[in-house]
């Protein structure tokens, strides 16, 4: 808890001296690049140790880091037409949903549980399909 006030206090500081569009872009791109090095990090516990989970979070991170630098990238550059709608950001996302079906599929096997947890993915893909659709 003390390094998560630390670094909400830096947060506010680089808000007050940058403002807040530099402070937000410059910790938004430092995340990204530390997503993606806890992402390599996961794929290489992955290959050391062979654990389903480590894959599961290597994918996760790896495709979130992909995620959020996209769009920090789109930011960066003045939001280029090029990349607001391009298809390649779906690969991204792919490595995201397919990190969280490996944790899944671990959760289900690590407490024995039966296909019912899959209802998990299933149920934010209703609600995030049913959120688009009302919007």
């Amino acid at each position: 808890m003390a390094i998560a006030a630390a670094m909400a206090s830096i947060l506010l500081l680089g808000d007050a001296v940058m403002g807040y569009g530099a402070t937000y872009s410059v910790a938004f791109g430092a995340f990204s690049m530390m997503a993606l090095a806890i992402g390599a990090t996961f794929f290489w516990l992955w290959r050391a140790r062979s654990t389903p989970l480590a894959l599961g979070m290597a994918f996760s991170w790896a495709g979130s880091a992909c995620v959020m630098g996209w769009w920090w990238i789109y930011t960066l550059t003045g939001e280029p037409p090029a990349m607001r709608t391009n298809t390649l950001l779906f690969v991204f996302l792919a490595l995201s949903l397919t990190g969280a079906l490996m944790h899944f599929a671990v959760i289900r096997r690590s407490l024995g549980w039966d296909g019912a947890i899959w209802l998990v993915p299933l149920g934010a893909l209703a609600a995030s399909a049913a959120l688009v659709l009302a919007a």
